[in-house]
């Protein structure tokens, strides 16, 4: 790989791992579907531009319908479910379940359009769920001991993230990655709007809050998918997909840098897990006894 998109990959998973520090910082005070609704939303209005000056508009407009649906798997329920899961868990520990997402993809591949799942692919499926087992056993300095319901919505996220892959895959891969992905981001905040008016804080957010969604929405989402269509474009698939090892490190470093964030032993050894599970499942790494 090129040094230049090297530094691209590098950026791209500091960007999509900040965004779990973005959103660890503004779903308490705008709640979050209202945090993802501005989220998507900001994102939107900063490709719409470029999807016009780039004539990639009518690849919307021909495919509207399909692109909502894929925006509201892909990105308006997942994006929810973990701006939820970020009220409770720490940032770093949300973006290490977001990593199972590459496991839960080729899982739906086999079953919806029966892609071959190899015994290796097996074996990183049965170590991705071993590692999210051990991430429940993390209380997150609570009192509570198990955070059910954030370790559920982290991974309804992930499955998310995988129908909406899959989906896309059937369904759109003869549209431009930046129509795809305007068109995406447009589908997810109009799905969001009505929810959005009845959820609207009651008590404006604060400065940092704002700072946060805006970042959240510009930086961690539209840059972020520019600079992921590119790589994809430069280096391939199988290569541009090595951020998701990358993405729990810098969630785990941001958090604990502007956050006061700790690395447990218990996200360590999940982590691990997890990101072992997703090597194998992708079939990045293939061991030669399996």
């Amino acid at each position: 790989m090129k040094p230049i998109y090297l530094i691209e990959l590098v950026t791209l998973a500091a960007l999509w791992g900040a965004s779990f520090l973005f959103m660890r910082m503004g779903a308490p005070e705008f709640g979050p579907i209202v945090l993802i609704f501005l989220r998507t939303g900001i994102a939107a209005a900063f490709l719409l531009p470029v999807v016009v000056l780039t004539k990639k508009w009518e690849l919307i407009k021909e495919n509207g319908l399909l692109l909502f649906v894929v925006g509201v798997i892909g990105t308006a329920i997942p994006f929810s479910l973990l701006s939820y899961a970020v009220l409770t868990v720490s940032a770093g520990y949300a973006s290490i379940l977001n990593a199972t997402a590459p496991i839960f993809t080729a899982l739906i591949a086999w079953l919806w359009v029966k892609d071959e799942l190899s015994f290796s692919a097996i074996i990183g499926l049965l170590a991705g769920f071993t590692g999210v087992i051990i991430l429940t056993l993390d209380d997150q300095g609570g009192s509570s001991g198990v955070y059910l319901f954030p370790v559920l919505a982290g991974l309804g996220a992930s499955f998310c993230y995988g129908v909406g892959a899959n989906f896309t895959k059937q369904k759109l891969a003869h549209v431009h990655p930046l129509a795809l992905a305007c068109g995406s981001q447009l589908g997810a905040t109009i799905s969001l709007l009505p929810f959005s008016i009845w959820l609207w804080p009651v008590q404006l957010p604060g400065q940092q809050a704002w700072i946060s969604v805006t970042l959240l929405g510009i930086a961690c989402t539209a840059i972020a998918f520019i600079l992921y269509f590119r790589l994809i474009a430069n280096v391939g698939v199988n290569k541009a997909i090595t951020v998701t090892y990358l993405i729990p490190f810098f969630g785990v470093v941001w958090g604990m840098i502007f956050l006061n964030e700790t690395l447990t032993l218990f996200m360590l050894l999940g982590g691990l897990f997890i990101l072992g599970g997703v090597a194998l499942s992708t079939g990045i790494f293939k061991s030669k006894i399996i």
